[in-house]
């Protein structure tokens, strides 16, 4: 499965203590009804705001931290520092697009459901993954196909 790094757990968590307390989706009521969607949809956006903080973040420590160290190993490990920080900036760059197109899914009423089966994903993948688009068995086959042909 697609690897999930422990930043975005964190802000993924973080943005499911944001939201109201009062609900968590549950296998009880219909899927994807509408408190289920308006749940994702806030999950999703607050997630998205997240990310963006944290990029703001980055961003100032960039702008105002000092650059140069006048000790060589000093300043190799503040690089290296800042290039893995960058990198993880970028990996949620391109989150933010899985989030929005996920906002999008629900906005059309195809969220929750499996983009190859068309069969729901089920609410704990969606909990754990909101942007997944894929039920597990259609995820795994899938990365089995992907392995076959790096394979090759």
């Amino acid at each position: 499965m697609a690897t999930v790094s422990a930043d975005e757990i964190d802000i993924l968590e973080k943005a499911k203590r944001m939201l109201a307390p009062d609900y968590v989706p549950s296998e009880d009521e219909p899927y994807m009804n509408d408190k289920q969607q308006n749940y994702f949809r806030s999950l999703l956006s607050e997630w998205k705001r997240s990310i963006h903080s944290a990029a703001d973040q980055t961003l100032q420590s960039l702008q105002d931290g000092p650059i140069r160290e006048p000790d060589l190993n000093d300043r190799a490990s503040s690089e290296t520092d800042w290039g893995i920080e960058l990198r993880t900036r970028d990996r949620q760059r391109k989150l933010i697009s899985k989030i929005d197109a996920a906002l999008r899914r629900i906005d059309e009423g195809e969220y929750g459901f499996c983009e190859v089966t068309g069969d729901p994903i089920g609410l704990r993948r969606l909990i754990a993954r909101p942007v997944a688009t894929m039920t597990v068995e259609a995820q795994e086959a899938h990365e089995r196909r992907e392995k076959i042909s790096r394979d090759d």
